[in-house]
């Protein structure tokens, strides 16, 4: 029983391949990961334990009850536990797109549907998936995931690869790995994760304010500000491609137009960093960047707009906010489309 859960819980968080071998080293993954966790208190009350990680565990504590208390999120063992992993991050995930489309290749599978990346425990691994979606001409994007969530299947632990982030951080985490607990729409990524966002956004917001952390806040805002004007800049850059990609010319000057599109966006990115002060944050994304990426950033920011309007019209009622976002879950992907328009 508990491996069949396992194995359904992988489909749906880890994207894997439909052979035994991928479901192999999923349940090997996430079992080593489970058989590392010990519950906080016992990490906490252990004398081997450094006083930053304690802190920072009672830390993650109360963003955790805070989550449940105030923000009407699941009240479970998600995130009462502590594993230390040998790595950097969790997960690898692998987002492929064609090479004349912003829309991310899906992955689909029984019980999971279709998501629009692929993960993996071993950073080998999701760079050798990725070097064969390379071959095949799609541009691809692997990033590093310092968590994942079995959408309530398990008690999702603490890790090593997050908890050292600093409050706001580690609180939006929490705060989103949770909210899948709440809603998850089979076939529909950009759903699922733009919901989560707003829910951590507004979860931020909650516990800054109210724990009485004026400045954190006032540092949170501007980040927020820094973000959306990122994902203004990277929205254009894909709707600029998606006229592009739908023009009737020839491969070779489709690439050549692809190229200047990306220099622009290079050269927008640059502004924006003068204009921030040099802020870098957000190199790592624009190292090389490509449709792949571009896919994988609307996945979390295409819908959130839509969910913040819905957010507020419940009232900023966040209970109230899930139910109605429950509601429209379940609904067929065109109605539920227009239910978010």
């Amino acid at each position: 029983m508990r491996a069949s859960r396992l194995l359904l819980a992988l489909t749906v968080v880890l994207n894997g391949c439909a052979t035994g071998a991928y479901y192999a080293q999923a349940i090997k993954g996430h079992a080593a990961l489970m058989a590392n966790a010990r519950p906080v208190g016992e990490v906490i009350d252990d004398p081997a334990t450094t006083p930053a990680l304690r802190a920072q565990l009672l830390r993650a504590g109360s963003i955790r009850d805070f989550a449940s208390r105030e923000l009407g999120l699941p009240d479970n063992g998600s995130y009462r536990a502590y594993a230390v992993l040998s790595r950097k991050y969790a997960v690898w995930n692998v987002v492929a797109a064609p090479e004349f489309s912003v829309e991310a290749v899906p992955s689909c599978f029984p019980v999971a549907g279709c998501v629009s990346y692929r993960g993996f425990f071993a950073q080998d691994a999701a760079e050798a998936y990725a070097a064969a979606r390379r071959a095949g001409e799609l541009d691809v994007h692997v990033r590093g995931v310092p968590a994942y969530s079995t959408l309530g299947w398990f008690d999702d632990p603490l890790l090593s690869t997050f908890i050292g982030y600093k409050d706001t951080q580690l609180a939006r985490l929490i705060f989103h790995e949770l909210a899948h607990q709440v809603v998850y729409v089979e076939d529909d990524s950009t759903f699922n994760e733009s919901f989560a966002v707003v829910v951590e956004e507004a979860g931020v917001r909650r516990w800054l304010t109210q724990t009485g952390r004026d400045a954190a806040l006032d540092e949170f805002l501007a980040t927020q500000a820094r973000r959306r004007a990122f994902i203004a800049l990277i929205e254009d850059a894909g709707a600029q491609l998606t006229l592009l990609y739908a023009q009737p010319i020839g491969v070779d000057a489709m690439r050549a137009r692809k190229r200047d599109a990306f220099d622009a966006l290079a050269n927008g990115y640059a502004r924006l960093k003068a204009r921030w002060g040099g802020f870098s944050g957000y190199d790592r994304f624009m190292d090389a960047p490509n449709n792949a990426l571009l896919a994988s950033i609307a996945t979390y920011t295409k819908s959130a707009p839509a969910f913040r309007r819905l957010l507020a019209a419940s009232g900023n009622d966040l209970p109230a906010f899930y139910r109605r976002i429950a509601k429209i879950a379940k609904l067929e992907p065109e109605d539920r489309a227009a239910a978010l328009r």
